[in-house]
């Protein structure tokens, strides 16, 4: 068990720790080598690209509750925004999916979808819509069955009746290994249109490093389940490896893939992801200062963090934290930490699963105290809109 509280940051411009306490109010806490017990010194680990010539966002940042959008969701996972209006939920458990009318809250059911076998932290996890959504109406999920984890896709039908509007699951692709923990979960489509998932590892700790399995990765595949061109592996969806558990995705403004996380015991991980890299576990938890893996960005204490979602808005990466209770703040310089994280709307929400952009500086934040791990009080969960800087 994790008993010292503290967060590691990796500065682009210096060769000093920084470690900040946990906050309520988005304050960081005492700073500086050696604040902290429990702490390791660590160097800034290199990076190919200057961060110098990027514009740097506010050491301090600010986050705002504007209100909340809607109540009595149940075990919501993945969450995609339409960009007509309208935010698609998926229960984890029920594994149903659900359209939220942004501005009234109200809820219709899509539809459920076939195949799902929810156990542990499996179920209908990662949600994401086609880059041609406009003309296909496509819906991808990430699904546990009773045999694997994979990704299907669905026609979404406004125009049938509520609970029919999904069709039948067209499975793109199969054979992700399952377990009753590190489903991995998260889907989203990236710049270049292709498909990225994360994989977790299952509890079998060897698989991360097996490039021949697809447990422990962030896989690469195009939108019908193929290897994508200009994989690092020949023939092979597996775009990163030596992986936990990664549940968060997001690209920032120069089109740079970032992963958060889930750490054993010891580190949590904010990662940067270049194809073809081994991120170490089970080798190695957080930085290790070994060149045959890629340290992270940020190391948290698994106390502080347990993140799942992430999103960018603002020059920074916000991440939600399950057990850690807050959203933090990561503001960037290129592809290193510019500043100490933030934490923000410590333990006032409960448990944070998915964070998404809903464009500028405004941001969809769902929590997940009905996943079997938290205390839901009436209301439990919601989805909640902010506004960020």
């Amino acid at each position: 068990m994790v008993q010292v509280r503290a967060v590691t940051v990796v500065l682009a411009t210096t060769a000093l720790l920084v470690t900040a306490g946990c906050s309520s109010g988005g304050r960081p806490g005492p700073a500086g080598p050696g604040t902290s017990a429990g702490a390791k010194s660590t160097a800034p680990h290199s990076s190919a690209q200057s961060a110098t010539a990027e514009a740097t966002p506010p050491a301090k940042g600010s986050v705002k509750v504007l209100r909340t959008v809607t109540e009595d969701l149940d075990t919501p996972w993945g969450l995609a925004p339409l960009a007509g209006g309208g935010l698609l939920v998926s229960s984890r458990d029920k594994g149903t999916i659900t359209l939220i009318d942004e501005k009234t809250g109200r809820k219709t059911l899509l539809g459920e979808v076939p195949g799902v076998a929810p156990a542990g932290e499996g179920g209908l996890l990662g949600i994401a819509l086609s880059p041609d959504y406009a003309s296909d109406h496509m819906v991808y999920a990430y699904l546990t069955t009773a045999s694997d984890n994979r990704i299907v896709r669905m026609l979404y039908d406004e125009r049938r009746p509520s609970g029919e509007q999904l069709g039948a699951p067209d499975t793109i692709f199969k054979g992700i290994p399952k377990g009753l923990i590190h489903n991995g979960g998260r889907i989203a489509f990236g710049p270049d249109r292709m498909l990225y998932a994360g994989a977790g590892e299952t509890g079998d700790r060897g698989l991360a490093q097996d490039k021949k399995s697809l447990a422990g990765k962030i896989l690469r595949m195009t939108p019908e389940g193929e290897p994508a061109p200009g994989n690092p592996f020949p023939d092979s969806v597996v775009y990163s490896y030596g992986h936990r558990n990664v549940q968060g995705l997001a690209w920032d403004d120069k089109q740079r893939l970032w992963a958060s996380e889930f750490g054993q015991d010891t580190w949590d991980e904010l990662n940067q992801i270049k194809p073809g890299d081994n991120y170490g576990w089970p080798v190695v938890e957080g930085i290790g200062h070994d060149s045959r893996y890629h340290d992270p960005i940020v190391q948290w204490h698994t106390d502080e963090a347990s993140p799942s979602g992430i999103a960018y808005a603002e020059g920074s990466l916000w991440m939600a934290a399950l057990k850690g209770q807050r959203l933090w703040r990561v503001p960037l310089n290129g592809t290193e930490a510019s500043a100490a994280p933030e934490a923000f709307l410590t333990g006032r929400y409960g448990r944070l699963r998915t964070v998404v952009s809903a464009g500028g500086d405004r941001l969809w934040l769902t929590t997940s105290e009905t996943d079997g791990r938290g205390t839901p009080v009436k209301g439990d969960d919601r989805l909640l809109e902010l506004e960020v800087k």
